[in-house]
């Protein structure tokens, strides 16, 4: 059947046309691209043709043969752009109107000087010449002239007038400074003089430079909001505020060393987007940017969001690049909020997939004491455990990690310790389903205690009223002290009777016990201070003179370091064993660092103030995190108990645990 193209399409669109949704066909398909599959097409209006690039989300329109050589299609979206100085059209959304069409015309490449092309009004009124540009339009500088006046020429040659008008010989056609091209009667020598309307010289702004040409990208970038923002775009800023930032994460590669560090942005109609900058950008932009402001950021680079770090409801991620910048708004904007939440009651994270990124709404019921955890990687860090409840009867443990334990972990245990249970805001945790569903923080989690919003208000009145005395179930693990596997609770004789320890990984039990002994012969070792890496060598050292050896580091020092190897006794109502603590538990037992305690033994030989620093020590309750590993010691298998933590007993959370615990055996 006969197609109609849509005329002038090509150059419409060069010339900023953004929404004819023009009917074009399909000359060529190119596939290209070594790393991220692009497929480059060549359209025609029939007369013009010009590249174009589909957008990768579009891919399978070509892959499944909706769309082929030949097909006639429709331009939903698309922009125009300069790529390496030249103009490409970029389609984002398309729909084809005919799959299988002969190739409609003769089309030539799309050029920029035949952009503009010469056509007269219908009538041919040489008196009204117009000028129409490739739109269809008359063009802005087409002018009626007033009534002409006459001179005779000289001769028919070329000749300019006053007013810097040219004509060409035996053509009548004149060209005027800064207008159009217009025709007028050549009756010999005697011909009419027009004088057209002389465009003033462009001024530019008073905010740019008058050096000359203005510069493409020298004038400020539209702001567009976050939502419209793809890779396809040319020059663009967006006017957000900080909702989080990252901690500053430094990593090894096959590339090499580096450091990263993200933050996410809000903008004032709600969308969402997460920005990352590598290396040498982390050094202009981290400390400049500060959580709560607003900023204006141009010129970054975007690319698909890596799902599996970005919680963010966007498919694209920002990178900051040498080029970007990243302003600070003077002046507060009320119309972007401070912070977006979209809150799951604890009923539904029962059923969410694991790994999922949500935030949620709780009363905070218990807070665990913070624990030290061994990585993967060798580094230790912190991780508190505390629970949380909300009206839909249910209640779900949150982990908390790193500096969350010490910071908000340990705000939040104080006030439960003095009897007030506080309202807690989760802005991006990650569910965990192992036996159960819990949540965990990540770097981009953000905490808000008691935060005053519509929902921590009817929360906190659901629980005055009696929200505090409802029975609710928790989704997550049930252990006997409301944590995960290294706060559970056992007797110094369970250790023995269930045979702890012995297994291929190691048990991680609390104990509530008294110390009854301290060995003070050797209660520490020298240790060598070097650093391998980013951790400190600790290997035990000889001296040698005045200095001090490493056998490991193979290097000698004037100093040396003084770490606790603390063995100790401790007794609960069902027995006693051995258990050693080294540097950071022995400091929790002992109240002072190693070093002083040598000093006094070994340099002061202050017997007695050393002694009474080891006997005030000995009879006080702790709550002990055990490590129970079995391990070879010369031709025999010994188990070893380590302390991994020492916490005093706490009386008021620790009556808590056990009235909750007898509440659990009455159910």
């Amino acid at each position: 059947m006969p197609v109609n193209l849509t005329p002038n399409a090509i150059a419409s669109i060069n010339g900023g046309d953004m929404n004819s949704k023009p009917l074009v066909q399909v000359m060529d398909i190119k596939l290209i691209g070594s790393t991220q599959e692009r497929y480059r097409f060549l359209i025609s209006d029939s007369v013009s043709t010009q590249h174009a690039m589909l957008a990768t989300q579009l891919n399978d329109r070509v892959k499944t043969g909706q769309v082929k050589k030949g097909s006639v299609v429709q331009l939903i979206e698309y922009i125009c752009s300069t790529v390496q100085n030249r103009k490409i059209i970029v389609v984002l959304n398309m729909e084809t109107i005919i799959l299988d069409c002969e190739i409609i015309g003769n089309p030539k490449m799309f050029t920029e000087s035949a952009s503009t092309t010469q056509r007269a009004i219908p009538n041919g009124n040489p008196e009204h010449p117009v000028q129409i540009n490739n739109f269809g339009a008359p063009n802005p500088s087409t002018f009626n002239a007033p009534k002409p006046s006459t001179y005779n020429a000289p001769n028919p040659g070329t000749f300019s007038t006053p007013n810097s008008t040219t004509r060409t010989p035996n053509t009548g056609t004149f060209r005027a400074a800064n207008s159009g091209t217009f025709r007028a009667p050549y009756p010999g020598n005697n011909v009419q003089s027009f004088r057209p309307t002389v465009q003033p010289s462009y001024q530019p702004p008073p905010n740019y430079r008058n050096h000359g040409p203005i510069l493409k990208n020298e004038a400020p970038a539209r702001i567009i909001p976050i939502a419209a923002l793809n890779p396809y775009q040319g020059r663009w800023a967006i006017k957000a505020r900080v909702t989080a930032k990252g901690d500053l994460r430094r990593y090894n590669n096959a590339r090499g060393d580096g450091k990263v560090f993200s933050f996410d942005l809000l903008d004032s109609d709600g969308g969402e987007i997460r920005v990352t900058c590598f290396n040498a950008i982390v050094d202009r932009f981290y400390d400049v940017i500060e959580v709560g402001k607003v900023y204006l950021i141009s010129k970054g680079s975007l690319k698909p969001a890596q799902k599996n770090f970005n919680h963010l409801k966007n498919e694209w991620e920002i990178f900051l690049e040498a080029t970007s910048t990243v302003d600070l708004c003077p002046e507060e904007d009320g119309s972007i909020p401070t912070q977006q939440f979209s809150f799951r009651p604890i009923s539904e994270i029962e059923n969410a997939e694991n790994n999922s990124i949500l935030d949620v709404i709780g009363i905070v019921i218990s807070v665990n004491p913070s624990v030290p955890i061994l990585r993967k990687n060798g580094m230790e860090t912190q991780r508190r455990i505390l629970n949380l409840k909300d009206r839909s009867g249910r209640s779900i443990e949150l982990t908390l990690w790193g500096d969350f334990c010490s910071k908000e972990g340990q705000k939040l245990q104080e006030m439960v310790d003095v009897g007030f249970f506080p309202v807690l805001a989760v802005k991006a945790g990650k569910v965990n389903d192992f036996s159960g569903k819990s949540i965990g923080t990540i770097s981009s989690t953000q905490l808000f205690i008691n935060p005053e919003f519509p929902e921590a208000r009817d929360l906190r009145e659901w629980f005055d009223r009696g929200g505090k005395d409802t029975a609710s179930m928790s989704i997550s693990r049930e252990m006997l002290a409301a944590g995960s596997k290294n706060e559970i609770r056992k007797t110094v004789a369970q250790i023995k009777d269930e045979g702890l320890g012995r297994s291929e990984k190691p048990d991680w039990i609390t104990v509530r016990a008294f110390i009854t002994f301290i060995k003070s012969d050797t209660f520490c070792y020298t240790a060598c201070p070097l650093m391998i890496g980013d951790r400190q060598c600790n290997k035990k050292v000889t001296q040698s003179g005045n200095r001090w050896e490493c056998n490991r580091c193979n290097q000698e020092f004037e100093e040396c370091d003084y770490r606790y190897l603390l063995q100790a006794q401790i007794q609960d109502e069902t027995g006693l064993t051995w258990v050693t603590a080294f540097q950071e538990s022995g400091e929790e037992i002992m109240g002072c660092p190693a070093k002083e305690l040598y000093v006094l033994k070994y340099e002061l030989q202050d017997d007695i103030k050393f002694g009474d620093i080891i006997r005030s020590r000995v009879f006080n309750q702790y709550l002990f995190r055990l490590k129970i590993k079995e391990e070879m010691y010369g031709d025999e298998q010994r188990v070893k108990i380590t302390v991994i933590k020492a916490d005093q007993l706490n009386y008021s959370s620790e009556s808590r645990y056990l009235l909750d615990l007898i509440s659990k055996l009455k159910r």
